[in-house]
Parts: structure tokens; C-alpha cells; sequence
């Protein structure tokens, strides 16, 4: 960001489903100045937005729903601007699950469907679901041909995981990431300015900040267009 331009408005979106603390403090720790809001009128008016979810995915479009959040929402990623999901932010993003009911925003095509049990390690140990941990993620393409938001960090970098749904989408193009965990997981999708990650950036250390500031530089652009 230059010395004249102005600083980007960012909003972490509270649907009091997820641990937007850790989102805020991660975004503060790159030099944003996040808005943490559950007012649909302060998205309206954003530069970026960032959906994070933790816990069940009907219990966020439920909140989503209550906070008349689910078609600003829509709108917004429509607008072009950057959106960052984040894990259960990110299954909500598809058309259904199989945690719940209730469908989701259908910003992305596919589902969500549980880890299956009985898997597996290389020496035969059980792989207990949730994923819970680190592991390593294999970006689909490569830096110069990746998502903006995932430039400048290593190939086989490892990130923090904790789900027991993992996202399939429709489109394999959309895949920007992937891990196993005795399945393939996929790790993050792209699709244009809507961005997910099943893991936490928050909390993997500083290859996850640099998703954020990378998120901080495109809401900048935005900000300054």
C-alpha cells in the first residue's frame, strides 16, 4: 500500500458460529484494520470480507439467515470484490452437506460430505475423523498460475486443519489446493474473488499470514480502484 492510498475496509463477518478473534488478530498482525460486524450494512460498504465458521454448517447459514447476512452475501461476492472463507465458511459456500439440512449460499458447485472412518495410515494405524492437525498442502497450480491469495508461499507447506466434512466441488478447476488424510481433502478453492480454505490460516503459523496479507493487498487494490 503507497503512502497516499487509502487503507482498505475490511469486515470479518460475526455469525457468532465461528472464532472471529483469531481472524481479527491474524489481520491486525499484517497491518489491516478489521471491522468485526454482524450488520449487513457494513458489507455493503466493504472493500473485503472475510466469512470465517467453526462448529456446524446449520448453525452458520442458520445465523446467515437471522442476520438477513445471505443475500448480502451473495451480492457481495458478485460485486468482485475479495471474500475469504474459512473452513466452515468455506463448506457453507457449496450447495448442501451432508452435516445438515439446510442448503447452502451455492457460490460454488458441489457438496460437502464426512471424512469416511475406518481409514488408515501408511503403517496401518487408525485415522481417527475429525482431521485435526497439521498437514501438508499441494497447491493445484503453479505460484505464477496460482489464486492471487496463495502467492508467495511454498509448495508442500504445511497448514491447521480440524473438520470431519470435506468439500467436493463439481468443477476441478476450483480445486486451488489439496491434502490427504487417507481421501484426498481439498484444502482451498477459487473461484474468481471467492476464495475458501478448509484450513485455518489464523492458526498455521506464518505461511497462514501470508494469506492474509496477501488478502490485505488485494482489498487495498480494491480499496483504490
Amino acid at each position: 500500500m503507497t503512502e497516499n492510498s487509502k487503507k482498505p475496509r475490511i469486515v470479518v463477518l460475526n455469525t457468532r458460529a465461528a472464532n472471529v478473534h483469531s481472524v481479527e488478530k491474524a489481520l491486525r498482525k499484517v497491518g489491516a484494520d478489521p471491522i468485526v460486524t454482524s450488520d449487513p450494512a457494513e458489507l455493503e460498504t466493504a472493500d473485503a470480507a472475510v466469512l470465517p465458521g467453526v462448529g456446524a454448517s446449520d448453525a452458520v447459514m442458520t445465523a446467515l439467515k437471522n442476520l438477513d447476512m445471505l443475500e448480502p452475501i451473495k451480492e457481495f461476492a458478485a460485486s468482485g470484490k475479495p471474500l475469504l472463507c474459512v473452513c466452515v465458511g468455506l463448506q457453507v459456500l457449496f450447495e448442501s452437506s451432508e452435516e445438515g439440512e439446510l442448503p447452502g449460499l451455492g457460490l460454488v458447485d458441489g457438496n460437502v460430505q464426512l471424512i469416511p472412518n475406518g481409514m488408515t495410515d501408511e503403517l496401518g494405524s487408525a485415522m481417527k475423523v475429525p482431521h485435526m492437525g497439521w498437514n501438508e498442502v499441494q497447491f493445484t497450480d503453479d505460484e505464477t498460475e496460482r489464486n492471487p491469495m496463495f502467492k508467495g508461499i511454498p509448495q508442500g507447506s504445511h497448514f491447521y486443519f480440524v473438520h470431519s466434512y470435506r468439500c467436493v466441488p463439481d468443477q476441478q478447476a476450483e480445486i486451488a489446493a489439496s491434502t490427504n488424510y487417507g481421501v484426498e481433502i481439498c484444502a482451498a478453492v477459487a473461484r474468481g474473488n471467492v476464495v475458501g480454505t478448509q484450513f485455518h490460516p489464523e492458526k498455521s503459523g506464518d505461511v497462514g499470514l501470508q494469506i492474509y496479507k496477501n488478502f490485505l493487498d488485494l482489498a487495498s487494490t480494491t480499496a483504490n480502484n
